[in-house]
């Protein structure tokens, strides 16, 4: 190893694809490393999230150690006053320790260097090597990425949530939806559920044998929104999720006549809900659904439980062709609107 311990700063404002390969180019020249995480309270990524995406991603070299420290002292590189009031923050943030390199990607890392006693090691300063900073991913994150890690993947990403009456194209929308995002979907988990309960009844069992119980919805609201969260570390800018917790809730309605509190706490708000209407959709007896007798009763439910929803939602009628330009432009909006977030100080 070249250095005893390095040190690298940084708001990680998001943690990208620059931040770590700076991190694992100090790595491999230090036998150890300190990276100290510092924002400040304006922005809008908590700190611990930063040092918990960070562990995560560079657990495989355990010699860097990531502490967090807010830090809302004004910046001004040409006030001295200003250097001493961060550099005792980072002091304080990386323990008792002494640094006898500092790694940055900055132009003001020579300075910052200097006031830790130790040797300035550049590295990228034009990101020539991995162009990309957090200032553009800011700016357009769905533009950036391929410079951001599972986890902050999951952060930024927007969830659209499609729901409907049985047979009213809701697996169809979401399928459809992927293919022209190029990204994930996750699938309805309650009716993984239906076939096992229907297939452990045995030969000649209909839909109409398999009982529910509360447990049973529990189950389905967890396990769904489990999977849109996996889903969400792989997917694009945009997640597709063929229903959620919130329409377990109305199905535990329907066969139970009423919500148990487990499943209303699983239940997110999405970024978008879509939804899907009976009106001219033929209705397809798969051998899992409930009835057409009951899908006028759902889509009016479904309307009754997003009235007032925080967020936009979309109904889809007509042709599914027109349905899909519909559910196509309300993603294109959702992406458009972009991501609000705070400026650095």
């Amino acid at each position: 190893m070249t250095y005893a311990h390095g040190l690298i700063v940084g708001k990680f404002y998001p943690p990208h694809a620059g931040h770590h390969a700076l991190i694992a180019f100090a790595a491999a020249r230090c036998a150890a490393v300190t990276v100290v995480v510092a924002p400040s309270r304006r922005e809008s990524i908590p700190l611990d999230l930063r040092v918990g995406w960070l562990e995560e991603i560079h657990a495989g070299t355990p010699h860097v150690r990531f502490v967090g420290r807010y830090d809302d002292h004004p910046i001004d590189y040409a006030d001295p006053a200003a250097w001493d009031a961060h550099c005792a923050l980072f002091r304080a943030a990386a323990g008792d320790t002494d640094f006898d390199a500092v790694f940055t990607s900055e132009p003001y890392g020579a300075e910052l260097a200097r006031r830790f006693d130790a040797a300035h090691v550049p590295f990228d300063q034009d990101r020539g090597m991995v162009p990309v900073s957090g200032t553009a991913v800011r700016a357009d994150p769905a533009a950036h990425w391929w410079a951001l890690s599972p986890p902050v993947r999951a952060w930024f990403v927007r969830k659209v949530v499609v729901v409907g009456a049985e047979s009213t194209g809701t697996t169809t929308t979401a399928r459809a939806l992927a293919e022209h995002f190029g990204t994930a979907w996750v699938p309805e988990y309650g009716r993984e559920l239906t076939e096992r309960k229907l297939a452990a009844l045995g030969p000649g069992a209909s839909i109409f044998d398999v009982t529910w119980a509360e447990e049973d919805f529990v189950e389905v609201a967890h396990r769904q929104e489990a999977a849109a969260d996996h889903a969400a570390r792989s997917s694009g800018p945009l997640l597709i999720c063929d229903t959620d917790a919130r329409a377990t809730a109305l199905w535990q309605e329907r066969y139970l006549g009423e919500t148990a509190e487990k499943v209303r706490a699983a239940a997110r708000w999405p970024d978008l809900y879509l939804l899907t209407d009976h009106v001219g959709v033929p209705f397809e007896q798969d051998g899992l659904r409930d009835g057409e007798h009951v899908r006028e009763w759902m889509t009016g439910r479904f309307r009754d439980m997003l009235a007032g929803a925080p967020v936009p939602v979309v109904e889809l009628s007509g042709p599914r062709d027109e349905r899909l330009r519909a559910a196509v432009a309300a993603c294109d909006a959702l992406v458009a609107r972009g991501w609000d977030l705070a400026d650095p100080l």
